[in-house]
């Protein structure tokens, strides 16, 4: 087996191993595309990334106020003096053999989020940031690439890869990181730094409004330094809190964390390869090991899985994800290993190694507690094992035909028969309530039978409130021998008036029926016989044993 990097980390009391220890600052990376649509748009051409010695310009243009403008352009474009808003007359006044393709906003998030994919390799907490950055939080995590040198120059290599070109830093906080990204590229801050480095960056650095960028200048601040030397009640009396807060986060003072684009895992596994795999076999084997790591882990904390993630990084930057579920909590390494066979298996797009895959992850993203269960001493199966042998078969049948397509009967709160039973996906963490149980020596109140949509019936009866005297359905006349009722249920109108129109549901009146031959029926009267805005109509809706 090739050499291979690998950590695990718990959420809550993580390993030593992959997350420093408590007391060192957390550390970010931040990476900027500055000319992330257009380099989307030369990729999306199939046309190769432009370099610092190509000499015609490329823009993007949108229709704004009636004229297409320069939304985006590129490097060589901005090194020529066009700019953005600029008219694209005017530009092609300039330089006529300027290059013109059409924004795309959708395909430029796109973009940014598939770089996000890659990123996950590095690190499990990425983050947007605007819409040409993102932000990791690497704590823990430089070492697995030989430290946060080497680690920021992979990111850059893979990320360029793409298509991509990429300004990169490293700091102990989102912005300082963020500013060191976009003035002092490839910078990376030690620990405690910032404020030394930080000091010399231009108040555009603060990511303030224009009319605030506008006014720090015009004040005579030219760089960080001009604002830090100053009581920061001043600023915040001249120029509000929030620059305040900005100049604290820049100078590394301090830190108000990411938001993760996917939730952050409870346990991680994951292997870096020197050399990609290119072989299924060979990644599955490398999969299983890593399950045994996750498994030790659950143990430790007395737990059982309920979903795992096996992701997959490609050499050329392409993320496959696998996602299984589980009925009940499982810390079964061979049990993990055939579901996750089983569901690459039956994916409809297969699990292509293309030049290989240099990383493998797998996660734990739900737990449960999970107790070790001892057999019964006569040697029987305990309730806990047969449930056990139930949630396996879920589970199968989960990864084979889908979570939607796997599903459990449940009830649900409401007087409404139609909708006091239903069901819903099998592994859902929906809620069932309790049905009502029968009256000790009383016939059942609901049948065992319930339409989906009630019959139309024609019936002869007494008004305004007597049972039927006879009815026919489905062509046969039904004389009734015994009738009980009625049952009033009101309809939902708060669920029904949802539906538009503006007359109201009607009330319905259920009768248990039984006729001259023994069968047995459920009745209702749609409407009331006292109100003349429409006749009352009676329906069949279901069928007692």
């Amino acid at each position: 087996m090739l050499n291979a990097l690998k950590t695990v980390l718990p959420k809550g009391k993580p390993d030593t191993e992959h997350v420093p220890m408590t007391g060192q600052p957390r550390r970010y990376l931040a990476l900027w595309f500055p000319f992330l649509s257009t380099d989307r748009a030369r990729r999306a051409m199939n046309s190769p990334t432009r370099n610092e010695r190509d000499e015609r310009p490329f823009v993007l243009v949108e229709k704004d106020r009636g004229a297409l403008r320069i939304a985006a352009l590129d490097r060589v474009a901005a090194g020529i003096g066009l700019r953005i808003g600029m008219a694209l007359t005017e530009a092609r006044a300039l330089w006529p053999n300027l290059e013109v393709a059409e924004a795309n906003n959708e395909a430029d998030t796109d973009f940014l989020r598939r770089a996000s994919d890659l990123c996950d390799m590095f690190t499990p907490l990425v983050a947007l940031h605007g819409r040409d950055g993102l932000i990791l939080d690497i704590t823990g995590c430089a070492h697995l690439f030989g430290g946060e040198e080497a680690m920021l120059g992979r990111a850059r290599r893979r990320l360029a890869g793409l298509g991509f070109t990429t300004w990169a830093a490293m700091a102990d906080t989102p912005d300082a990181a963020w500013a060191f990204a976009r003035y002092r590229r490839n910078r990376i801050a030690a620990p405690g730094e910032e404020k030394i480095h930080a000091r010399a960056l231009p108040i555009t650095a603060l990511d303030q409004p224009i009319e605030t960028t506008l006014a720090l200048s015009r004040a005579g601040f030219r760089i960080l330094a001009d604002l830090a030397d100053r009581p920061s009640h001043l600023l915040t009396a001249r120029f509000g809190a929030g620059l305040s807060h900005a100049l604290r986060r820049v100078l590394g003072h301090e830190d108000i964390r990411i938001t993760p684009l996917r939730p952050a895992p409870l346990i991680v596994a994951e292997r870096h390869f020197a050399e990609p795999l290119a072989h299924v076999e060979s990644l599955l084997g490398a999969l299983e090991r890593l399950a045994q790591d996750i498994v030790e882990a659950l143990e430790r904390r007395g737990a059982g899985g309920r979903a795992f993630e096996a992701s997959f990084f490609r050499s050329d930057g392409a993320v496959r994800r696998v996602m299984i579920e589980t009925a009940q909590g499982t810390r079964d390494p061979a049990v993990l290993m055939r579901l996750l066979r089983l569901r690459i298996d039956t994916l409809t797009d297969p699990l292509d190694p293309g030049f290989g895959f240099d990383a493998l992850r797998l996660a734990v993203h739900r737990s449960e507690p999970l107790d070790a269960q001892q057999s019964t001493l006569e040697g029987g199966t305990a309730p806990a094992e047969e449930a056990g042998e139930i949630a396996a078969l879920v589970d199968r049948l989960t990864v084979r035909f889908g979570r939607e397509n796997v599903r459990r009967f449940v009830g649900r709160d409401t007087h409404d028969p139609v909708r006091a039973g239903g069901s819903v996906p099998y592994l859902s963490g929906h809620a069932a309530a309790p049905f009502p149980a029968p009256e000790p020596g009383q016939p059942p109140a609901r049948p065992l039978t319930l339409f989906e949509y009630p019959h139309l019936i024609e019936v002869l009866a007494e008004v305004p409130d007597s049972p039927p005297l006879r009815f026919r359905w489905r062509r046969v006349l039904h004389e009734v021998r015994l009738a009980e009722g009625p049952e009033r249920i009101a309809p939902e109108w708060w669920r029904e008036a949802s539906g538009g129109g503006d007359r109201p549901p009607a009330t319905r009146d259920y009768y248990r029926i039984e006729d001259a031959n023994g069968h047995r029926f459920w009745i209702f009267r749609e409407g009331l016989y006292e109100d003349s805005t429409a006749r009352p109509r009676w329906f069949m809706h279901g069928l007692f044993a």
